[in-house]
C-alpha cells in the first residue's frame, strides 16, 4: 500500500497498520481514589447574574473558534471561514461558529428598512417588511447548509491539515421563517412561471436561480437560527434556505424573487459554480449536495491522547434524504464496522456517529463512508476522479483517510 500525504510518501502494509484496534470497547478507564484539591474557584463567590448579559463559552474554550486560510482568496470580503467541527458533538452547530461565505462581506440591514419584493410573472407584484414575514404561518425546521468548495482544495490530493478546514465549510441549524411557498402564493405564480430568481441585498447583489417545483417544495425564508435572530454574518434579517441543495443558493439578506420562464443562469458569464470536467465541458446544475461523511475525532486537530478505550466520533450527511448507514474502517478499507447513529436522525439533517474502540499505539487508516436512504453510497476519491477529473473544485464528497501515527498524532493522506 502507498500512502500520499501532505509531507510526502509513505509506504507500509495493511498487515503492519493492523491489530491497532479492538472494536466494541466499553467503559472508560477510572483513575484510583486520593485526595481531591481545594482549588481557588471554591474559596470566593463568583460574578453575579447578568455580568455577561450574552452569554460566552468559558475562556478555556477559546481555541474553539472559526478558522479561515487567507491564501484562499484575495480579500476578506469575498471568503471563508471554516466551522471547527473536530470540537464539536451532537449536531446542531452553536450560532457563533457557523462557517460563513461571503462575495461582497458582510452586509448590515437595518430591520426596519428591511423589504422584500416579489415580481416577474405574478398576478400581484408585493413588498414584503419584516414583520409582514413574522406574522405569516410559521416553519420551524432542521437542516445542513454545505458550501459547494466543501473539500474542494482535495481535488488533486491531501492539501489541508485537518477537518475544519477539509470538511468545515459546512453547519446544521434548526431554521425558523415561512414557507416560500406561502409567500409565492399570495402573490399569485402564472401558469409559466417556471423558475425564480432570489437576489441578495449584499453588496455584490449575488442571485441564483431555482426551479419552481423547488421553491414551492420545501424553501423557507428564515429569520430565526436555533432560537434567536439570524446572525449578521447568515444573511439577517432573513435569508432563503434551500434545503438539500449547495450553499450558494441559499442567498443572504435576500430582497427580491422574481418569478421567470426559464433560468438566468445559463451563460458561462452568470454561471458562478460549474463542475469542469476533465474533457472541458461542465455539469449543468449540480445542485444536490451528495451522501457524505467524515471522522472528526481522532483527526488532525482532534489527536489521540490516550491508548486503551476510545470514542470515534464523525458527521454524515445527504442532500437526498436521511443517512441510513455508516460504516467506519480502522485499516484502510479492509475491514468495515457499522457505526452507531445518534438520534435524531433527520432528513437533509448532520447526523452523529459513533465506535466505541481500544487503541494499543499502532498506526491506523480511518475512514468512514456514508449510505443513504435512497441507496446512494459515499464513493472513494479515486472513484470520483475516474469519472470526474481533478479540473473541478466543487461537490467534493469522496471518502476521507486520516493516518493515526504511533504518537496518536493525525495526518491527511490519501490511498492507493
Amino acid at each position: 500500500m502507498t500512502i500520499t500525504g501532505r509531507r510526502g510518501f509513505l509506504k507500509g502494509s495493511l498487515a503492519a497498520m493492523g491489530g491497532g484496534l479492538a472494536a466494541a470497547a466499553t467503559g472508560g478507564t477510572a483513575r484510583a481514589a486520593g485526595d481531591i484539591k481545594v482549588n481557588e474557584w471554591m474559596k470566593t463567590l463568583g460574578e453575579g447574574v447578568v455580568s455577561r448579559p450574552y452569554g460566552l463559552p468559558s475562556e478555556y474554550e477559546s481555541h474553539v473558534r472559526r478558522r479561515w486560510v487567507e491564501w484562499l482568496t484575495a480579500t476578506r470580503e469575498s471568503s471563508v471561514s471554516f466551522t471547527p467541527i473536530q470540537d464539536l458533538d451532537g449536531i446542531v452547530t452553536p450560532n457563533g461558529l457557523c462557517f460563513e461565505r461571503h462575495h461582497g462581506g458582510i452586509a448590515e440591514v437595518d430591520p426596519s428598512e428591511y423589504r422584500l419584493m416579489i415580481n416577474g410573472l405574478v398576478e400581484k407584484p408585493l413588498i414584503f417588511t419584516l414583520d409582514d414575514l413574522k406574522r405569516m404561518p410559521r416553519v420551524n425546521r432542521f437542516y445542513f447548509l454545505e458550501c459547494a468548495a466543501n473539500s474542494g482544495m482535495e481535488w488533486r490530493g491531501a492539501q489541508l491539515n485537518g477537518c475544519q478546514y477539509t470538511h468545515g465549510m459546512i453547519h446544521c441549524l434548526q431554521y425558523t421563517g415561512v414557507a416560500l411557498k406561502t409567500v409565492l402564493e399570495q402573490a399569485g405564480i402564472r401558469p409559466n412561471g417556471k423558475w425564480i430568481l432570489a437576489e441578495g441585498g449584499d453588496a455584490s447583489g449575488l442571485d441564483r436561480s431555482i426551479p419552481i417545483e423547488k421553491a414551492l417544495d420545501d424553501c423557507m425564508l428564515a429569520f430565526a437560527m436555533n432560537g434567536e435572530a439570524l446572525r449578521p454574518e447568515q444573511g439577517y434579517p432573513v435569508r432563503l434556505v434551500v434545503p438539500g441543495w449547495e450553499g450558494n443558493m441559499w442567498i443572504k439578506w435576500i430582497r427580491r424573487i422574481e418569478v421567470g420562464d426559464e433560468p438566468w443562469h445559463t451563460r458561462e458569464e452568470t454561471s458562478k459554480y460549474t463542475d469542469l470536467m476533465e474533457d472541458g465541458r461542465s455539469r449543468r446544475f449540480t445542485w444536490i449536495m451528495d451522501a457524505k461523511s467524515v471522522v472528526t475525532s481522532p483527526s488532525p486537530q482532534a489527536p489521540l491522547k490516550y491508548k486503551g478505550v476510545n470514542v470515534l466520533s464523525g458527521l454524515a450527511w445527504s442532500g437526498r434524504g436521511k443517512v441510513k448507514r455508516v460504516d467506519v474502517t480502522f485499516d484502510g478499507g479492509r475491514n468495515w464496522v457499522e457505526a452507531e447513529l445518534a438520534p435524531p436522525v433527520l432528513s437533509r439533517c448532520l447526523t452523529r456517529f459513533h465506535v466505541n474502540f481500544e487503541w494499543d499505539g499502532r498506526p491506523l487508516l480511518i475512514q468512514s463512508r456514508c449510505i443513504d436512504e435512497t441507496g446512494y453510497i459515499q464513493p472513494t476519491k479515486d472513484e470520483l476522479r475516474a469519472v470526474r477529473g481533478t479540473n473541478s473544485i466543487y461537490h467534493n464528497n469522496g471518502i476521507q483517510t486520516w493516518h493515526v501515527m504511533a504518537s496518536g498524532e493525525v495526518e491527511n493522506v490519501e490511498i492507493s
